[in-house]
Protein backbone atom coordinates (compact mmCIF):
# COMPACT_ATOMS: atom_id res chain seq x y z
CA UNK A 1 0.00 0.00 0.00
CA UNK A 2 0.80 3.56 -0.64
CA UNK A 3 2.22 5.58 2.39
CA UNK A 4 -0.39 8.76 1.06
CA UNK A 5 -2.57 6.24 0.78
CA UNK A 6 -2.47 4.82 4.36
CA UNK A 7 -1.98 8.43 5.68
CA UNK A 8 -5.51 8.91 4.61
CA UNK A 9 -7.05 6.23 5.33
CA UNK A 10 -5.64 6.50 9.13
CA UNK A 11 -6.48 9.96 9.21
CA UNK A 12 -10.17 9.19 8.22
CA UNK A 13 -9.71 6.18 10.82
CA UNK A 14 -8.67 8.65 13.65
CA UNK A 15 -11.11 11.57 13.21
CA UNK A 16 -13.76 10.19 15.27
CA UNK A 17 -11.45 9.48 18.01
CA UNK A 18 -9.83 12.84 18.47
CA UNK A 19 -9.91 12.86 22.18
CA UNK A 20 -8.29 11.10 25.14
CA UNK A 21 -6.78 8.13 23.34
CA UNK A 22 -5.42 10.48 20.19
CA UNK A 23 -1.80 10.23 21.51
CA UNK A 24 -1.91 6.10 21.17
CA UNK A 25 -3.28 5.96 17.76
CA UNK A 26 -1.00 8.43 16.61
CA UNK A 27 1.81 6.32 18.27
CA UNK A 28 0.44 3.04 16.28
CA UNK A 29 -0.13 5.04 13.33
CA UNK A 30 3.97 6.11 13.51
CA UNK A 31 5.08 2.48 14.56
CA UNK A 32 2.73 0.90 11.39
CA UNK A 33 3.93 2.82 8.92
CA UNK A 34 7.55 2.50 10.20
CA UNK A 35 7.07 -1.05 9.55
CA UNK A 36 5.17 -0.45 6.58
CA UNK A 37 8.40 1.53 5.43
CA UNK A 38 10.59 -0.89 6.10
CA UNK A 39 9.00 -3.45 4.65
CA UNK A 40 8.90 -1.31 1.12
CA UNK A 41 12.09 -0.88 1.70
CA UNK A 42 13.36 -4.55 2.43
CA UNK A 43 10.96 -4.92 -1.05
CA UNK A 44 13.09 -2.81 -3.18
CA UNK A 45 16.55 -4.11 -1.58
CA UNK A 46 15.30 -7.26 -2.65
CA UNK A 47 14.55 -6.52 -6.19
CA UNK A 48 17.36 -4.76 -6.80
CA UNK A 49 20.21 -7.54 -4.79
CA UNK A 50 21.11 -9.29 -7.87
CA UNK A 51 22.54 -5.80 -9.50
CA UNK A 52 26.17 -6.59 -8.87
CA UNK A 53 27.78 -3.01 -8.74
CA UNK A 54 28.32 -1.08 -5.58
CA UNK A 55 27.07 2.08 -7.48
CA UNK A 56 23.18 0.42 -7.52
CA UNK A 57 23.18 -0.13 -4.14
CA UNK A 58 24.79 2.99 -3.18
CA UNK A 59 21.56 4.67 -5.67
CA UNK A 60 19.45 2.53 -4.31
CA UNK A 61 20.03 3.58 -0.56
CA UNK A 62 19.58 7.72 -1.45
CA UNK A 63 16.19 6.89 -3.59
CA UNK A 64 14.95 5.26 -0.65
CA UNK A 65 16.29 7.47 1.95
CA UNK A 66 14.37 10.48 -0.22
CA UNK A 67 11.28 8.45 -0.78
CA UNK A 68 11.26 8.14 2.81
CA UNK A 69 11.61 11.13 4.07
CA UNK A 70 9.65 12.30 1.16
CA UNK A 71 6.89 9.82 3.13
CA UNK A 72 7.38 10.89 6.48
CA UNK A 73 7.33 15.12 5.71
CA UNK A 74 3.93 13.97 4.02
CA UNK A 75 2.48 12.25 6.99
CA UNK A 76 3.96 14.44 9.17
CA UNK A 77 1.80 17.63 7.32
CA UNK A 78 -1.09 15.13 7.08
CA UNK A 79 -1.11 14.55 10.80
CA UNK A 80 -0.61 18.03 11.72
CA UNK A 81 -3.21 19.25 9.36
CA UNK A 82 -5.49 16.79 11.12
CA UNK A 83 -4.83 16.90 15.01
CA UNK A 84 -3.41 20.57 15.36
CA UNK A 85 -0.97 21.56 17.03
CA UNK A 86 -1.45 19.42 20.75
CA UNK A 87 -0.53 16.48 18.44
CA UNK A 88 1.91 17.55 16.85
CA UNK A 89 4.95 16.83 19.41
CA UNK A 90 3.37 13.67 20.81
CA UNK A 91 3.39 13.10 17.02
CA UNK A 92 6.84 14.39 16.14
CA UNK A 93 8.08 12.30 19.42
CA UNK A 94 6.59 9.04 17.57
CA UNK A 95 7.81 10.11 14.87
CA UNK A 96 11.94 10.65 16.46
CA UNK A 97 11.23 7.11 17.89
CA UNK A 98 9.88 5.42 14.62
CA UNK A 99 13.23 7.27 13.08
CA UNK A 100 15.36 6.02 15.36
CA UNK A 101 14.05 2.05 14.87
CA UNK A 102 13.40 2.93 11.36
CA UNK A 103 17.05 3.91 11.19
CA UNK A 104 18.68 0.79 13.22
CA UNK A 105 16.36 -1.64 11.15
CA UNK A 106 17.92 0.06 8.37
CA UNK A 107 21.69 0.14 9.15
CA UNK A 108 21.18 -3.57 9.91
CA UNK A 109 19.81 -4.30 6.32
CA UNK A 110 22.60 -2.14 4.92
CA UNK A 111 25.30 -3.66 7.01
CA UNK A 112 23.60 -7.01 5.69
CA UNK A 113 23.06 -5.94 1.83
CA UNK A 114 26.80 -4.50 2.13
CA UNK A 115 28.25 -7.74 3.00
CA UNK A 116 26.27 -9.65 0.24
CA UNK A 117 27.49 -6.48 -1.91
CA UNK A 118 30.54 -7.14 -1.20
CA UNK A 119 31.16 -11.16 -1.92
CA UNK A 120 29.14 -10.68 -4.89
CA UNK A 121 31.58 -8.05 -5.97
CA UNK A 122 34.87 -10.52 -4.97
CA UNK A 123 32.79 -12.93 -7.34
CA UNK A 124 32.24 -11.10 -10.33
CA UNK A 125 35.97 -9.62 -9.63
CA UNK A 126 36.87 -13.32 -9.94
CA UNK A 127 34.33 -13.89 -12.72
CA UNK A 128 35.61 -10.47 -14.56
CA UNK A 129 39.60 -12.26 -14.22
CA UNK A 130 38.32 -15.37 -15.98
CA UNK A 131 36.40 -13.73 -18.53
CA UNK A 132 39.21 -11.63 -19.20
CA UNK A 133 41.97 -14.49 -19.82
CA UNK A 134 39.20 -16.36 -21.74
CA UNK A 135 39.04 -13.41 -23.99
CA UNK A 136 42.61 -12.89 -24.17
CA UNK A 137 42.80 -16.68 -25.57
CA UNK A 138 40.02 -16.11 -27.83
CA UNK A 139 41.55 -13.51 -29.08
CA UNK A 140 44.38 -14.90 -29.67
CA UNK A 141 42.88 -17.61 -31.08
CA UNK A 142 40.80 -15.15 -33.66
CA UNK A 143 44.17 -13.76 -34.65
CA UNK A 144 45.88 -17.09 -35.59
CA UNK A 145 42.66 -18.17 -37.36
CA UNK A 146 43.02 -15.08 -39.49
CA UNK A 147 46.45 -15.23 -39.78
CA UNK A 148 45.94 -18.59 -41.05
CA UNK A 149 42.69 -17.90 -43.14
CA UNK A 150 45.12 -15.22 -44.99
CA UNK A 151 48.04 -17.83 -45.55
CA UNK A 152 45.15 -20.78 -46.67
CA UNK A 153 43.63 -18.15 -48.51
CA UNK A 154 46.47 -16.81 -50.77
CA UNK A 155 47.64 -20.57 -50.89
CA UNK A 156 43.73 -21.28 -52.46
CA UNK A 157 43.88 -18.30 -54.64
CA UNK A 158 47.02 -19.82 -56.20
CA UNK A 159 45.85 -22.87 -56.50
CA UNK A 160 42.88 -21.46 -57.95
CA UNK A 161 44.75 -19.53 -60.66
CA UNK A 162 47.10 -23.01 -61.48
CA UNK A 163 44.00 -24.60 -61.78
CA UNK A 164 42.42 -21.76 -64.13
CA UNK A 165 45.67 -21.89 -66.11
CA UNK A 166 45.32 -25.25 -66.39
CA UNK A 167 42.28 -25.36 -67.35
CA UNK A 168 42.65 -23.28 -70.40
CA UNK A 169 46.08 -25.09 -71.55
CA UNK A 170 43.16 -27.79 -71.46
CA UNK A 171 40.70 -26.39 -73.35
CA UNK A 172 42.98 -24.93 -76.05
CA UNK A 173 44.78 -28.39 -76.07
CA UNK A 174 41.22 -30.09 -76.37
CA UNK A 175 40.28 -27.34 -79.26
CA UNK A 176 43.69 -28.37 -80.95
CA UNK A 177 43.40 -32.12 -81.05
CA UNK A 178 39.45 -31.71 -82.14
CA UNK A 179 40.59 -29.61 -84.89
CA UNK A 180 43.34 -32.58 -85.48
CA UNK A 181 41.05 -35.50 -84.78
CA UNK A 182 38.68 -33.76 -87.70
CA UNK A 183 41.06 -35.58 -90.49
CA UNK A 184 40.10 -39.35 -91.29
CA UNK A 185 44.02 -39.56 -91.63
CA UNK A 186 45.18 -38.13 -88.56
CA UNK A 187 42.31 -40.08 -86.87
CA UNK A 188 44.15 -43.03 -87.87
CA UNK A 189 47.54 -42.08 -86.67
CA UNK A 190 46.62 -41.14 -83.38
CA UNK A 191 44.72 -44.47 -82.77
CA UNK A 192 48.26 -46.58 -83.77
CA UNK A 193 49.53 -44.29 -81.41
CA UNK A 194 47.50 -45.43 -78.78
CA UNK A 195 47.95 -49.33 -79.51
CA UNK A 196 51.42 -48.50 -79.87
CA UNK A 197 51.78 -47.33 -76.55
CA UNK A 198 49.71 -50.02 -75.46
CA UNK A 199 51.88 -52.44 -76.74
CA UNK A 200 54.43 -50.86 -75.35
CA UNK A 201 53.30 -50.88 -71.84
CA UNK A 202 52.49 -54.70 -72.29
CA UNK A 203 56.43 -55.23 -72.89
CA UNK A 204 55.73 -56.06 -76.45
CA UNK A 205 58.84 -55.01 -79.21
CA UNK A 206 58.50 -54.49 -82.45
CA UNK A 207 59.63 -57.49 -85.03
CA UNK A 208 60.26 -59.61 -82.44
CA UNK A 209 56.33 -59.94 -80.91
CA UNK A 210 54.83 -58.19 -83.62
CA UNK A 211 54.64 -56.59 -86.97
CA UNK A 212 53.77 -52.54 -88.16
CA UNK A 213 51.91 -52.64 -91.57
CA UNK A 214 53.20 -55.93 -92.59
CA UNK A 215 51.31 -56.48 -96.01
CA UNK A 216 49.88 -60.08 -96.49
CA UNK A 217 51.19 -62.82 -98.60
CA UNK A 218 49.31 -64.00 -101.56
CA UNK A 219 46.83 -60.68 -100.70
CA UNK A 220 47.09 -57.21 -100.98
CA UNK A 221 45.66 -56.92 -97.66
CA UNK A 222 47.58 -54.90 -94.77
CA UNK A 223 46.30 -54.65 -91.22
CA UNK A 224 47.93 -52.23 -88.73
CA UNK A 225 49.38 -54.62 -86.47
CA UNK A 226 50.34 -58.41 -86.52
CA UNK A 227 51.21 -60.54 -83.65
CA UNK A 228 53.62 -62.93 -83.49
CA UNK A 229 52.11 -66.23 -81.97
CA UNK A 230 54.07 -69.47 -81.46
CA UNK A 231 54.26 -72.22 -83.73
CA UNK A 232 54.16 -69.37 -86.18
CA UNK A 233 50.30 -68.20 -85.85
CA UNK A 234 49.28 -64.74 -86.00
CA UNK A 235 47.13 -62.43 -85.07
CA UNK A 236 45.55 -59.74 -87.14
CA UNK A 237 44.42 -56.45 -85.77
CA UNK A 238 43.58 -52.91 -87.64
CA UNK A 239 42.77 -49.86 -85.74
CA UNK A 240 39.24 -48.41 -86.24
CA UNK A 241 38.26 -44.64 -85.01
CA UNK A 242 34.67 -43.55 -85.83
CA UNK A 243 33.96 -40.79 -84.52
CA UNK A 244 32.50 -38.08 -86.57
CA UNK A 245 28.94 -39.05 -85.98
CA UNK A 246 29.52 -39.56 -82.16
CA UNK A 247 30.66 -36.12 -81.94
CA UNK A 248 27.53 -34.68 -83.66
CA UNK A 249 25.72 -37.12 -80.90
CA UNK A 250 27.14 -35.32 -78.42
CA UNK A 251 26.50 -32.22 -79.74
CA UNK A 252 22.78 -32.45 -80.67
CA UNK A 253 19.82 -30.20 -79.02
CA UNK A 254 17.36 -32.38 -79.83
CA UNK A 255 16.30 -36.23 -79.32
CA UNK A 256 15.59 -36.24 -83.07
CA UNK A 257 18.69 -35.75 -83.87
CA UNK A 258 20.54 -37.51 -81.32
CA UNK A 259 18.70 -40.43 -82.54
CA UNK A 260 19.92 -39.92 -85.93
CA UNK A 261 23.52 -39.60 -85.30
CA UNK A 262 23.15 -42.37 -83.15
CA UNK A 263 21.48 -44.77 -85.37
CA UNK A 264 24.35 -43.28 -88.26
CA UNK A 265 27.70 -43.87 -85.51
CA UNK A 266 26.50 -47.47 -85.31
CA UNK A 267 26.07 -48.01 -89.12
CA UNK A 268 29.74 -46.97 -89.76
CA UNK A 269 30.74 -49.22 -86.46
CA UNK A 270 29.10 -52.15 -88.07
CA UNK A 271 30.70 -51.35 -91.59
CA UNK A 272 34.47 -51.26 -89.97
CA UNK A 273 33.41 -54.67 -88.46
CA UNK A 274 32.38 -55.82 -91.88
CA UNK A 275 35.92 -54.61 -93.72
CA UNK A 276 37.85 -56.20 -91.32
CA UNK A 277 35.80 -59.82 -91.45
CA UNK A 278 35.55 -59.51 -95.45
CA UNK A 279 40.03 -58.63 -95.53
CA UNK A 280 42.17 -61.64 -95.25
CA UNK A 281 43.18 -61.10 -91.70
CA UNK A 282 41.49 -64.14 -90.85
CA UNK A 283 43.14 -67.43 -93.57
CA UNK A 284 43.93 -70.56 -91.92
CA UNK A 285 46.54 -70.82 -94.92
CA UNK A 286 48.43 -67.97 -94.20
CA UNK A 287 48.74 -69.69 -90.72
CA UNK A 288 46.14 -66.82 -88.78
CA UNK A 289 44.36 -68.02 -85.80
CA UNK A 290 40.56 -68.15 -85.95
CA UNK A 291 39.97 -64.71 -84.96
CA UNK A 292 40.63 -60.65 -85.73
CA UNK A 293 41.25 -57.66 -83.29
CA UNK A 294 39.17 -54.48 -83.90
CA UNK A 295 40.93 -51.83 -82.02
CA UNK A 296 38.75 -48.44 -80.31
CA UNK A 297 41.81 -46.09 -79.15
CA UNK A 298 39.04 -44.40 -76.94
CA UNK A 299 37.02 -46.03 -73.98
CA UNK A 300 34.29 -43.78 -73.83
CA UNK A 301 33.25 -44.41 -77.11
CA UNK A 302 34.08 -48.62 -77.11
CA UNK A 303 31.15 -47.97 -73.95
CA UNK A 304 29.14 -46.06 -76.08
CA UNK A 305 29.04 -48.86 -78.55
CA UNK A 306 28.49 -51.57 -75.47
CA UNK A 307 25.47 -48.82 -73.76
CA UNK A 308 23.57 -48.39 -77.31
CA UNK A 309 24.10 -51.79 -79.05
CA UNK A 310 24.81 -55.00 -77.15
CA UNK A 311 24.35 -56.98 -79.80
CA UNK A 312 26.86 -55.36 -82.33
CA UNK A 313 29.06 -57.07 -79.76
CA UNK A 314 27.59 -60.36 -80.58
CA UNK A 315 27.50 -60.02 -84.37
CA UNK A 316 31.05 -58.95 -84.59
CA UNK A 317 31.95 -61.84 -82.60
CA UNK A 318 29.76 -64.31 -85.27
CA UNK A 319 32.24 -62.40 -87.77
CA UNK A 320 34.82 -63.44 -85.38
CA UNK A 321 36.09 -60.00 -84.67
CA UNK A 322 36.67 -58.81 -81.19
CA UNK A 323 36.21 -55.30 -80.09
CA UNK A 324 39.21 -54.24 -78.29
CA UNK A 325 39.62 -51.05 -75.97
CA UNK A 326 42.69 -49.61 -74.54
CA UNK A 327 42.11 -51.40 -71.69
CA UNK A 328 40.97 -54.60 -73.31
CA UNK A 329 43.54 -54.88 -75.24
CA UNK A 330 46.22 -55.11 -72.79
CA UNK A 331 44.06 -57.78 -71.25
CA UNK A 332 44.36 -59.26 -75.10
CA UNK A 333 48.52 -58.62 -75.22
CA UNK A 334 48.80 -60.38 -71.64
CA UNK A 335 47.42 -63.15 -72.52
CA UNK A 336 49.40 -63.62 -75.61
CA UNK A 337 52.19 -62.61 -73.80
CA UNK A 338 51.31 -65.45 -71.40
CA UNK A 339 50.72 -68.00 -74.08
CA UNK A 340 54.26 -66.96 -75.42
CA UNK A 341 55.98 -67.44 -72.27
CA UNK A 342 54.10 -70.85 -72.35
CA UNK A 343 55.21 -71.97 -75.68
CA UNK A 344 58.93 -71.11 -74.92
CA UNK A 345 59.18 -73.15 -71.26
CA UNK A 346 57.81 -76.20 -73.23
CA UNK A 347 60.05 -75.50 -75.77
CA UNK A 348 62.85 -75.26 -73.51
CA UNK A 349 61.86 -78.10 -71.24
CA UNK A 350 61.57 -80.12 -74.04
CA UNK A 351 65.55 -79.38 -75.79
CA UNK A 352 66.12 -79.90 -71.51
CA UNK A 353 64.60 -83.23 -71.61
CA UNK A 354 66.89 -84.02 -74.97
CA UNK A 355 69.85 -83.04 -72.98
CA UNK A 356 69.14 -85.15 -70.61
CA UNK A 357 69.04 -88.46 -72.56
CA UNK A 358 72.51 -87.07 -74.01
CA UNK A 359 73.85 -86.88 -70.81
CA UNK A 360 72.49 -90.23 -69.85
CA UNK A 361 74.24 -92.14 -72.85
CA UNK A 362 77.50 -90.24 -71.93
CA UNK A 363 77.12 -90.95 -68.18
CA UNK A 364 77.04 -94.63 -68.94
CA UNK A 365 79.70 -94.66 -71.46
CA UNK A 366 81.90 -92.96 -68.32
CA UNK A 367 81.16 -95.29 -66.36
CA UNK A 368 82.34 -97.88 -68.51
CA UNK A 369 85.23 -96.56 -68.96
CA UNK A 370 85.90 -95.74 -65.79
CA UNK A 371 85.64 -99.35 -65.10
CA UNK A 372 87.95 -100.52 -67.50
CA UNK A 373 90.47 -97.66 -65.46
CA UNK A 374 89.97 -99.59 -62.18
CA UNK A 375 90.49 -103.12 -63.60
CA UNK A 376 93.70 -101.86 -65.15
CA UNK A 377 95.01 -100.05 -61.80
CA UNK A 378 94.07 -103.26 -60.00
CA UNK A 379 96.51 -105.10 -62.36
CA UNK A 380 98.87 -102.73 -61.85
CA UNK A 381 98.64 -102.48 -58.20
CA UNK A 382 98.97 -106.70 -58.13
CA UNK A 383 102.50 -106.31 -60.28
CA UNK A 384 103.70 -103.74 -57.96
CA UNK A 385 102.91 -105.93 -55.33
CA UNK A 386 104.70 -108.81 -56.65
CA UNK A 387 108.03 -106.83 -57.33
CA UNK A 388 107.69 -105.02 -53.72
CA UNK A 389 107.39 -108.85 -52.08
CA UNK A 390 108.25 -112.06 -54.04
CA UNK A 391 110.80 -110.75 -56.61
CA UNK A 392 112.36 -108.21 -53.83
CA UNK A 393 113.20 -111.37 -51.35
CA UNK A 394 114.65 -112.97 -54.58
CA UNK A 395 117.32 -110.98 -55.44
CA UNK A 396 117.98 -109.78 -51.72
CA UNK A 397 118.65 -114.12 -50.60
CA UNK A 398 122.04 -114.22 -52.70
CA UNK A 399 122.98 -111.09 -51.34
CA UNK A 400 122.45 -112.00 -48.11
CA UNK A 401 124.83 -115.07 -48.38
CA UNK A 402 127.41 -112.86 -49.56
CA UNK A 403 127.11 -110.37 -47.03
CA UNK A 404 127.60 -113.68 -44.70
CA UNK A 405 131.02 -115.21 -46.17
CA UNK A 406 132.23 -111.36 -46.53
CA UNK A 407 131.67 -111.60 -42.66
CA UNK A 408 133.29 -114.68 -42.00
CA UNK A 409 136.30 -114.05 -43.82
CA UNK A 410 136.57 -110.77 -41.85
CA UNK A 411 137.02 -108.46 -44.91
CA UNK A 412 136.89 -104.64 -44.82
CA UNK A 413 133.56 -103.01 -46.84
CA UNK A 414 135.81 -101.29 -49.86
CA UNK A 415 135.74 -97.66 -49.54
CA UNK A 416 133.54 -95.97 -51.78
CA UNK A 417 133.47 -92.17 -53.55
CA UNK A 418 131.85 -89.66 -52.13
CA UNK A 419 128.93 -89.81 -55.07
CA UNK A 420 128.67 -93.21 -54.53
CA UNK A 421 128.44 -93.34 -50.45
CA UNK A 422 125.70 -90.98 -50.75
CA UNK A 423 123.74 -93.74 -53.50
CA UNK A 424 124.15 -95.96 -50.53
CA UNK A 425 122.89 -93.83 -48.26
CA UNK A 426 120.06 -93.11 -49.67
CA UNK A 427 119.04 -97.03 -50.85
CA UNK A 428 119.60 -97.54 -47.03
CA UNK A 429 116.58 -94.99 -46.62
CA UNK A 430 114.29 -96.66 -49.15
CA UNK A 431 111.52 -98.34 -46.86
CA UNK A 432 111.15 -101.68 -46.18
CA UNK A 433 115.37 -102.02 -46.41
CA UNK A 434 117.34 -103.29 -43.12
CA UNK A 435 121.27 -102.03 -42.27
CA UNK A 436 121.98 -105.91 -43.78
CA UNK A 437 120.12 -105.68 -46.61
CA UNK A 438 117.18 -107.95 -45.60
CA UNK A 439 113.58 -106.73 -45.11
Amino acid sequence: MDPTTFAAALRDLTTPLAGSGRGILLLLAALLLGFLLGLAAAKLLRRFRERTTRELALELLRETEAKRQADVDSVIQRVRESFGSLSLEALAKSTEQFLKLAGERFESDRQLTSGELGAKKELIDQQLVLMTATLDNVSKLVKDLEKDRSQKFGELAGQLQSAGEQTARLLETTSLLREALASTKVRGQWGERMAEDVLRVAGFVESVNYLKQKTLEGSGSRPDFTFLLPRDLRLNMDVKFPLDNYLKFLGASTDTDRDRFRGDFLRDVKQRVKEVATRDYIDPALSTVDYALLFIPNEQIYAFIHEQDSTLLEEALRNKVVFCSPITLFAVLAVIRQAIDNFALDQTSNEMLALFGAFQAQWEAFLKKLEQVGKRIGDAQKEYESLTTTRRRALERPLGKIEELRTQRRLVPAVLEESEAEGDAAAEEEPGTLRDGRE
